[in-house]
Order: structure tokens, then C-alpha cells, then sequence
């Protein structure tokens, strides 16, 4: 599975996750600044599943009709320190869950996954 992380996840988190093998590109390398329609329309062309800690994108997914990403990781945790950012997203990214096809909402007591098909 591949990863889009949104310019809000801390980049040291980004080559934590990266260093344990996974493949993730990074908003904040590739695009900083831009809106967070383009980072979606990224996210699509590359089949990746965003990780993120911005609410917009469930409103540009379900409200705003927009072509559905690979999948969303809505991150509403309150990070420790940045390397907390990383470790938790370990955990997540190496559990058995299947995060590409959902909008995914994780919180510190669950998570919510909602089919975007």
C-alpha cells in the first residue's frame, strides 16, 4: 500500500515510516503549500491513501463530491511529540486493517472506517 502524508505530519515522522519500509511520499516535499484539493487529486493519481490531521478533506470527499482517494487516515489523536506521530502511525500502518477503500477517522479510543465506494 502506498501513502500520501499531508504537509500537517511532521516530515521526521514521514522518514520514520519510511526507514521501517513503507512507502510514503510527502506533500510537504513534493508540493508544499498547495491546496488540499491537489493533494487529493495527487492522492488519485497515484493510488495513495492520504494521512492527514485536516477535517477539510472529509468534506471535500463527501460533501464536496470530489473523486474519492485511494483512502483516508483522518489522524484526531493529540501527538506526544512529533516521534509520537510516528510510532502511532506505526501501529496503525502495521495492523491488519485495510486502510485503502475507507475514510478511516482515528481517534486515541478507536477507529471508524467508512467505505468511500
Amino acid at each position: 500500500m502506498k501513502y500520501l502524508a499531508d504537509e500537517n505530519i511532521p516530515l521526521e515522522a514521514v522518514q520514520q515510516l519510511r526507514a521501517a519500509g513503507l512507502d510514503v511520499a510527502s506533500a510537504s516535499e513534493l508540493m508544499a503549500g498547495s491546496a488540499d484539493l491537489d493533494v487529493l487529486e495527487l492522492a488519485n493519481r497515484e493510488d495513495r491513501v492520504i494521512i492527514t490531521f485536516d477535517k477539510d478533506f472529509a468534506e471535500l470527499v463527501f460533501r464536496g463530491h470530489r473523486p474519492a482517494p485511494s483512502g483516508v487516515m483522518l489522524l484526531r489523536v493529540r501527538p506526544r511529540s512529533r516521534g509520537s506521530v510516528a510510532e502511532t502511525l506505526l501501529l496503525l500502518l502495521r495492523s491488519d486493517r485495510s486502510w485503502h477503500g475507507h475514510f478511516s477517522v482515528i481517534t486515541d479510543k478507536r477507529v471508524r472506517m467508512v467505505p468511500l465506494a
